[in-house]
């Protein structure tokens, strides 16, 4: 009995699909190392800012209470991106028995392709993240000195002057992020959680974080990052960011959902179907997400000198 080219389609894409799935996973997600992921139902989302209160005022006797207002800041807007890529596979690919060797090469190549993208997107985000041509809801770029507060005023998420990455400069980095406060100037509790590093840093960062004495001195002192935990997540390694002297300290807010994130609006699926007029195998891959930031107190970071 003679296979036709559609029951040789339905034949071959378990395969091929198992194959995908298997090659897809097997390269690190460096992006989730950042971002906090949520799912969408939607063709975009939007995050509105909600400012909080004033430090209340003491409340002289017989007079009145003093009311405040809570008022909705700016909005942060996620436009999810479809992302897709396919290839054929001839009919005389079929009928030399070449369809199998040829599909898992190709698949092999597609599953690449399509991490790759994902992974550029979400680095993207921090490659960018100094650039005023790319301005958050607030108007400025994710890490700025002039990020504007509802209740008045400024608030940075980069040190003035900005630095190498060393002891010194980290230090000052983290009492930076200590002294975050709200649209309405009131002190917050966030903690930095963890740094991301190009390949480039790798060795200075161990060497920072995992030294039990302090680098690159004779005395005799204690590493005071790696003792106190003020950096409880270590560093991470993006190979897909661009400069190699800028690095990142996420906070505690990404880690809540409110600083860096992605929203997955359609998670990666592949088809196959074959064509009429070519003989053609098809198969495709294609996925739905966004990558942005709401908060920009979800990340501290410096250029470099």
């Amino acid at each position: 009995m003679a296979i036709s080219r559609a029951q040789l389609a339905a034949e071959l894409e378990p395969g091929l699909n198992a194959l995908f799935g298997q090659n897809y996973d097997a390269y690190d997600r460096e992006y989730e190392e950042i971002f906090a992921i949520e799912d969408s139902d939607r063709a975009f989302e939007e995050e509105v800012l909600i400012t909080g209160f004033g430090s209340a005022p003491v409340k002289t006797e017989g007079q009145g209470v003093v009311f405040d207002t809570a008022s909705e800041g700016y909005t942060s807007r996620y436009v999810h991106d479809t992302v897709s890529l396919a290839f054929a596979l001839t009919e005389e690919a079929q009928e030399d028995n070449l369809y199998d060797s040829l599909g898992r090469r190709y698949v092999k190549a597609l599953a690449r392709s399509m991490m790759n993208t994902k992974e550029i997107k979400g680095a993207d985000i921090l490659n960018n993240a100094f650039d005023t041509n790319f301005a958050g809801g607030d108007g400025q770029p994710l890490v700025s000195t002039a990020h504007p507060l509802a209740g008045g005023g400024t608030l940075a998420n980069r040190e003035t002057t900005m630095a190498d990455l060393n002891e010194t400069s980290l230090e000052n980095m983290l009492i930076s992020i200590s002294e975050f406060t709200d649209d309405k100037g009131l002190q917050i509790s966030v903690q930095a959680t963890k740094m991301i590093v190009p390949p480039q840093l790798v060795f200075v960062a161990d060497r920072i974080l995992n030294s039990d004495q302090r680098v690159a001195t004779a005395d005799n002192d204690l590493n005071a990052i790696k003792n106190t935990g003020v950096l409880p997540g270590g560093y991470s390694v993006n190979h897909y960011l661009s400069d190699p002297d800028a690095f990142f300290i996420l906070t505690s807010i990404t880690d809540a959902g409110e600083g860096l994130k992605m929203f997955q609006r359609t998670p990666l699926e592949t088809t196959m179907e074959p064509d009429f007029t070519t003989g053609n195998l098809r198969y495709k891959s294609r996925e739905r997400y966004s990558f942005g930031f709401s908060d920009f107190r979800g990340v501290f970071a410096s250029q470099g000198a």
